[in-house]
């Protein structure tokens, strides 16, 4: 069963700087949730405030498990250790062998880094963070990188997971197409300081296709919205 998590009157602000206000916001738990804004709308400040890593400056923020993962945009793997040894850094006990199976990375449990494409290792990233064995998985930005077509392949491996575990996820990104396909709402936010300005219901059904047509009609109802018309 995945996190819940539940945020009231949540800020956050460095100096005079504003960065989250009034934060209103409930996710159930095993809930997809995408959050889309401009650069530098305090969607990654965000993640850190669930994540632990940082303290809101006032409001009250609820996290249910600190069973959480994290899978940033760069893959951030230890270059001296192969793929099995950055597995193991995060958790002695857990199956690398089925993660590495999960994640379509058989037979390169003992290659370094450097001797991965740039989508093994993001898949690497991705692993490392099931790892734990999360109740809350948060992908910042964790496929902007990669070509479209590894990004479809990572995502429907995200997909897979999330049947079979159930964790929350909560995803941030520019693209409209990845929010829509990874999602059950998206939030709209505002430049700084954010708050969540709109709330958009992904009304897909669970077997996606990245080029289905109602994904391609959905994206433009979202266009609409991002962009103010």
């Amino acid at each position: 069963m995945g996190a819940s998590i539940k945020l009231q009157g949540v800020y956050k602000q460095y100096g005079d700087l504003k960065v989250l206000e009034d934060w209103e916001l409930l996710i159930r738990p095993s809930e997809r949730i995408a959050l889309l804004g401009i650069s530098g709308s305090g969607k990654t400040t965000l993640l850190r405030l669930l994540a632990g890593m940082e303290t809101p400056t006032g409001g009250s923020l609820e996290v249910s498990t600190n069973h959480i993962g994290f899978v940033f945009q760069e893959p951030r793997l230890i270059p001296w250790r192969t793929v099995r040894q950055n597995l193991r850094f995060v958790n002695e006990q857990a199956n690398i062998d089925e993660l590495l199976n999960n994640l379509q990375l058989q037979g390169f449990a003992d290659y370094y880094p450097t001797q991965l494409s740039g989508g093994m290792k993001q898949r690497v990233n991705l692993a490392r963070a099931l790892a734990v064995s999360p109740q809350l998985l948060m992908l910042d930005e964790a496929f902007a990188s990669l070509d479209l077509k590894v990004k479809v392949n990572i995502m429907d491996d995200v997909l897979k997971l999330w049947e079979q575990h159930r964790f929350t996820m909560l995803t941030v990104t520019h693209d409209l197409k990845e929010a829509l396909y990874l999602a059950d709402r998206i939030l709209l936010i505002s430049s700084l300081p954010s708050r969540i300005i709109h709330e958009f219901p992904v009304t897909l059904n669970e077997a996606r296709s990245f080029a289905s047509p109602e994904l391609m009609r959905l994206e433009g109802e979202l266009l609409k919205l991002v962009c103010g018309d």
